[in-house]
């Protein structure tokens, strides 16, 4: 129903910068929210950054001042700053959507891929 294409994952050296983008297309009434995990090795999925139709932003602790999340309600966007990154970043970042779709208007999380940053000098 819904598809999720995330780019702008790789290689950056500590104190760098990367942007993720994650773009949401398919059969869709609307999205409610939008959100950015990562998952290390080891380690469980955990929330980095997310933001609602509305505008309401909510970051973990550790990416506060950090990162930037934001997104483009036109495009079905959501995008991911990250800088001053360090090596406690690396993970594997993945795009969550949670839009309402038919037929009977149910909202729905839907997952990416998922996209490799990795944090070495």
């Amino acid at each position: 129903q819904v598809q999720l294409v995330e780019s702008g994952g790789g290689l950056v050296q500590p104190g760098g910068s990367l942007r993720l983008s994650c773009a949401a297309s398919g059969r869709l009434f609307s999205i409610y929210a939008m959100a950015w995990y990562r998952q290390a090795p080891g380690k469980e999925r955990e929330l980095v950054a997310s933001i609602t139709s509305g505008g309401k932003i909510n970051y973990a602790g550790s990416v506060k001042g950090r990162f930037t999340i934001s997104s483009d309600d036109a495009k079905n966007t959501v995008y991911l700053q990250m800088d001053s990154m360090q090596p406690e970043d690396m993970a594997v970042y993945y795009c969550n959507v949670e839009a309402v779709v038919p037929p009977d208007g149910r909202m729905k999380p839907f997952w990416g891929q998922g996209t490799q940053v990795t944090v070495s000098s």
